[in-house]
């Protein structure tokens, strides 16, 4: 059911709301599950120290947050890299993906552990859907063209990386995280997810307007399509690092930690 829109809580994180543009359902449909515990997926050109920012916001929350280490060689492993994390979790788990991960997410996400999903500029197919194919629907996003190919072993050129992934970081921040990109295989992108947790958990999703790695509109599209609680934070594909107060506000309202 399509959700009314309303402005997004300035709560969330104090000054986060200046950086907002509201597509906020009128209500969850319940509380969600109070959790302390946060696992965090990363997705392409990147490693899990993407999520620093964020989980320093957290912690100082009190909650306590692990990024997995995605291999990024194929969808089924993976997956049980974010298994095995929440297999080792103390109690109810917000998992958040950012780009690729939610992928990941929309699999592992039916974990028994898991309370709430968030997706972070991320895919979010349903299950068995081509994602490619429902991509193709939206206007090829920039960042596409600057991914060059070593074998099998995908990455992006650093001036895609700076302009169409990292597009509003400062310079010198952009070419750090340039530094440590993991390459991807291309195995990885021919993998299907199986199943659609958020058919079944409750489900946030940050859009980026600005982004140009994944169609903003194709971001809109699967965060309505999901029925998730919805922000849009204008920013580039990278908005758990451009804005971190935004990002860990979200995944701390998905933990029941503070009111939407």
């Amino acid at each position: 059911m399509m959700m009314n829109r309303r402005t997004f809580s300035a709560a969330l994180v104090a000054g986060a709301a200046a950086s907002l543009i509201s597509t906020r359902g009128m209500a969850a449909p319940a509380a969600p599950a109070k959790a302390r515990n946060v696992v965090l997926a990363h997705g392409l050109f990147a490693d899990g120290s993407c999520w620093t920012e964020v989980i320093a916001r957290l912690q100082a929350a009190g909650l306590n947050a692990t990024a997995v280490q995605n291999p990024l060689t194929t969808l089924p492993e993976a997956v049980a890299s974010v298994q095995r994390v929440l297999d080792r979790q103390d109690g109810p788990t917000v998992l958040v993906g950012h780009s690729f991960s939610g992928m990941l997410v929309t699999e592992a996400g039916v974990h028994p552990s898991v309370s709430a999903l968030v997706y972070v500029a991320a895919r979010a197919p349903d299950a068995g859907e081509d994602y490619t194919a429902l991509a193709k629907t939206f206007p090829t996003p920039p960042a596409s063209a600057g991914i060059v190919f070593d074998g099998d072993e995908g990455r992006l050129t650093e001036a895609a990386f700076l302009r169409d992934f990292a597009g509003d970081l400062p310079e010198a921040k952009a070419k750090v995280l340039y530094a440590v990109q993991e390459p991807f295989h291309k195995a990885l992108l021919t993998g299907k997810t199986t199943q659609a947790a958020w058919r079944s958990k409750q489900s946030w999703y940050a859009v980026s307007t600005e982004d140009r790695t994944i169609n903003p509109d194709l971001e809109r599209f699967m965060a309505k399509r999901m029925g998730a609680n919805t922000i849009e934070l204008k920013s580039s594909h990278l908005s758990l690092i451009s804005h971190p107060d935004a990002i860990a506000g979200l995944i701390l309202e998905a933990a029941g930690q503070q009111k939407g």
